[in-house]
This record gives C-alpha cells, sequence and structure tokens, in this order.
C-alpha cells in the first residue's frame, strides 16, 4: 500500500479512462483501496428501497471512488495535470510541490 498525495480539496484531472481531461475537486481520500472520490466524476445511479427513513424510496446519484493513478493534480501555471513530489525546508518540514512547475501545492 502506497501513500497517497492527495488531499482532500485538491483540484485534480482525469488523466485516463471514460472521464479524461476532466476535472473537480477531491470529496474523499480512501487510502486502504488507494482510491479517491472526486466531485462530479464517476457518478453512479443508486436504487433505494422505502424505508422509514426515506419512505419513498428512489433513485439516487452518488459518486464512486476512483484510482488515484487516473489522477493528476492541476498545475494552473501550466495548464496541465502534474505529478506531485516532496521537497523539505530549513527546518525539516515536508512540502508537497508540483513536478511541472516546481509551485508549491497550498493545504
Amino acid at each position: 500500500m502506497t501513500k497517497i498525495k492527495l488531499k482532500k480539496g485538491d483540484m485534480v484531472v482525469v488523466r485516463s479512462g471514460k472521464f479524461r481531461g476532466r476535472t473537480g475537486k477531491v470529496l474523499a481520500v480512501h487510502p486502504k483501496i488507494n482510491k479517491v472520490t472526486v466531485e462530479g466524476i464517476n457518478k453512479a445511479k443508486k436504487h433505494l428501497k422505502p424505508t422509514q427513513a426515506n419512505p419513498r424510496g428512489g433513485i439516487i446519484d452518488i459518486h464512486r471512488p476512483m484510482g488515484v493513478s487516473k489522477l493528476g493534480i492541476y498545475d494552473s501555471v501550466k495548464k496541465r495535470p502534474s505529478r506531485i513530489g516532496t521537497k523539505i525546508d530549513k527546518s525539516g518540514k515536508h512540502t508537497r510541490v508540483m513536478k511541472t512547475s516546481g509551485k508549491e501545492i497550498k493545504s
């Protein structure tokens, strides 16, 4: 299991697959399954049976997680997806940086 470098709130671009080229914000990170849930991407319909909490039941849209390898963080300087690296400053603090432009990522 590898460490996921994406964090909740990051803007990401889909690099491959059905949603290639689309951008969205990370809603949730799932490190155990190595996947990330992205807003507006990989939506699915879920059929709900009627319950006391939801007496009508029906069909709802949910966001399904997608693999981290298909995503890249959006680099606003270069206008394209980027990989993430780390940089250690003089005080020993790790910061995330974009590989394409070297720009620091605000968390």
